[in-house]
């Protein structure tokens, strides 16, 4: 079996990881695909706890959401923090908090304990994905091998989002809405179990003391502009989140600040001068920003334009997850072969760019184009993701590779949640914009309240405006596709320009 240097251990030839360190990754990919899943496992689950809790509208908002704003929140304070205590011992932390409060958001009997054990989820989230990332780079310190495990890495973390969807459905069906909590509790007993066994650890040697009060900096940066980026498809370019957006990038300046003249920063600038760093960041983002702009259409169209059932759009969506699995481990290979890692990333980009530009060509009636399209998308997605990961984790200095993983997640977050605001704005003016002035003023707002309003109209009626928007939302996912496609085909050339030189041996 393989064994895994200690941090920073100096060789020219790399120890290959053995048995040992890919049955350590199985191990790992539990977690990671537990707290993706986690993001979308509410999906069918909402109305059984509105039904049990009798939560109120603001309530029922903060379950779902108070997830992945916890999450995104404490990325970088958690995985500052795994580099100093150690990331073994922070994710077996998460493990313990992240089971206990699935098992009490499981036999939750109100509204507020429910938000509660979503926000600790959150929490256990926060650890366990930057220290996942973290321990697979000291894991395998073999350049070829490391890039296949982020490559499957990357493959679960993509997939993990469909399949809790899908999985809150069936489970739903056939049991209690507090089902969904519990698949958690095996896979998290079982790392407990294992972890401690098979998992090396690994801390920074010389963390230096912990800059306590970079922590609510942070989250005071990430959390408004987040809220702000997320609401604003749904409701508009209000002022209410235009202000939380412009609160958060003035604290994101002083919290940058802080980095910049602190002692001891949570996040080292030093990192972000890593050759290659900063290029795999900014465009790791701009590839989240397309997915998940695309997401939030394609969910709807399978569900408001083609009429599907939620678990039966749920089903269908897995379809192109199938493909997702070979995306990254197909990279690495290429990159092993020679291939330029410039030109695989800017493959990716294309590829993203040619899944949007079916989408541009949708119709009202278009299943099978809608999946062949997202899943293009999400090969792309996972190859790039893959790739930029590994480059970003290569150019970090082992020591901090808690850091460095903690701020691709949070990149990840920011674009996702830019995604939605930009791609989701360009979308609903088109829609608007098609939509008749004869048309009911709530129909012309979104296709879910044209449905509403279409199902208190004379049957006649009713479908002539269903028909309508059902035509004005595609119209609008169409414009949202080219907007799409266009920034991915930039990326495409961004990232064939300012990778094709870098050439990062592992830091030390």
């Amino acid at each position: 079996m393989g064994t895994t240097p200690s941090v920073g251990a100096d060789s020219a030839a790399p120890a290959r990881a053995g048995r040992r360190e890919w049955t350590a990754l199985g191990v790992l990919m539990l977690p990671l695909l537990l707290v993706s899943m986690d993001v979308s496992v509410l999906y069918f689950a909402t109305p059984a706890i509105s039904a049990d809790l009798h939560p109120s509208g603001t309530q029922q908002l903060w379950i779902y959401d108070i997830y992945g704003f916890v999450l995104a929140g404490l990325l970088m304070t958690m995985g500052s923090l795994g580099d100093r205590i150690g990331r073994r011992k922070l994710l077996l932390t998460g493990a313990a908090a992240f089971g206990g409060a699935s098992l009490l958001a499981a036999y939750a009997d109100s509204a507020g304990t429910l938000i509660a054990a979503r926000a600790v989820l959150g929490i256990g989230g926060a650890t366990l994905m930057p220290s996942t990332m973290a321990l697979v780079r000291t894991m395998f310190t073999d350049p070829g091998q490391r890039a296949k495990a982020i490559g499957l890495w990357s493959g679960v973390m993509t997939g993990g989002i469909a399949l809790g969807s899908v999985m809150s459905g069936l489970l739903v069906e056939h049991f209690w809405w507090g089902s969904v909590f519990l698949v958690n509790l095996p896979a998290m007993t079982l790392l407990l179990l294992l972890g401690p066994v098979l998992l090396p650890e690994s801390r920074d040697p010389n963390p230096g003391r912990f800059d306590w009060l970079s922590v609510p900096l942070s989250m005071a940066a990430v959390l408004p502009v987040i809220y702000g980026l997320k609401e604003i498809p749904s409701e508009g370019w209000h002022p209410l989140y235009v202000v939380s957006i412009a609160v958060g990038l003035l604290f994101a300046a002083l919290f940058v600040r802080r980095q910049r003249t602190g002692a001891s920063p949570l996040i080292p600038p030093a990192l972000l001068k890593g050759h290659g760093f900063t290029p795999a960041l900014v465009l790791n983002l701009i590839a989240a920003l397309a997915m998940m702009g695309s997401a939030i259409f394609t969910t709807q169209y399978l569900q408001s334009v083609l009429g599907k059932s939620p678990l039966a759009a749920a089903l269908w969506s897995l379809l192109p997850s199938v493909f997702i699995g070979f995306a990254g481990p197909v990279t690495a290979q290429l990159v092993q072969r020679g291939v330029n890692r410039g030109y695989v990333v800017a493959g990716g980009f294309a590829a993203m760019t040619a899944g949007f530009s079916m989408l541009a060509f949708l119709g009202t009636d278009s299943l099978w184009l809608a999946l062949v399209g997202a899943g293009v998308l999400a090969c792309g997605m996972v190859a790039i993701t893959s790739q930029l990961v590994d480059l970003a984790m290569r150019s970090a200095p082992v020591e901090r590779a808690g850091t460095a993983s903690s701020l691709l997640e949070t990149g990840t977050e920011f674009g996702g949640a830019l995604g939605m605001a930009v791609l989701g704005s360009i979308g609903t003016a088109v829609y608007r914009h098609e939509m008749p002035a004869s048309a009911p003023a709530g129909a012309r707002e979104s296709l879910g309240d044209a449905l509403a309003t279409a199902a208190h109209l004379p049957a006649g009626a009713g479908a002539s405006l269903l028909t309508t928007a059902r035509q004005a939302f595609t119209d609008g996912f169409q414009g949202a596709a080219i907007a799409g496609a266009v920034v991915v085909a930039l990326a495409a050339a961004g990232a064939a320009v300012t990778l094709r030189r870098i050439e990062v041996r592992d830091e030390k």
